[in-house]
């Protein structure tokens, strides 16, 4: 998909959060969206390391109560995906290992860290998780993000 284009849905419903993910990882996308890193699989290719971003004063901010167990599922027009969480770490934003392949199906969400940071924050917040389920053929509702 191109840049800035919308892929799906990203819904942890204990932290009733919910989200549109779109193509990218630039300032215009995570301005809007949930950015899917161009770099890593799709949901739908069931393998590897999914990994999403998004600003910790926004759409992420939430994940600052995500807990080991919680459910995170991601929607798009190729299906619905559920994954669990399996870990969370605090990492400096050059510890790029946490979007490195995996050998089974994972997605990996990104923010910043402390989430009461005032300004560029100095880390960054990882939540891991494994995939659990699939459901083929999910329909995708919302709106296009522009």
């Amino acid at each position: 998909p191109a840049i800035g284009a919308l892929i799906g849905r990203v819904d942890i419903p204990r932290l009733k959060l919910s989200a549109a993910v779109a193509e990218g990882d630039d300032d215009n996308t995570l301005g809007k969206a949930v950015g899917h890193l161009p770099d890593t699989p799709f949901p739908w290719e069931r393998r590897g390391n999914v990994a999403l971003a998004a600003h910790r004063d926004g759409l992420f901010r939430r994940l600052e109560k995500i807990r080991l167990n919680d459910d995170i599922r991601v929607v798009t027009a190729r299906g619905e995906f559920h994954y669990r969480v399996t870990k969370t770490h605090i990492v400096d934003p050059d510890d790029v290992w946490v979007i490195a392949p995996t050998d089974t199906p994972t997605i990996t969400l990104i923010t910043c860290y402390p989430f009461s940071f005032v300004g560029n924050a100095p880390k960054r917040f990882i939540v891991k998780a494994a995939l659990v389920g699939h459901v083929a053929g999910s329909v995708l509702t919302g709106s296009v993000v522009r």
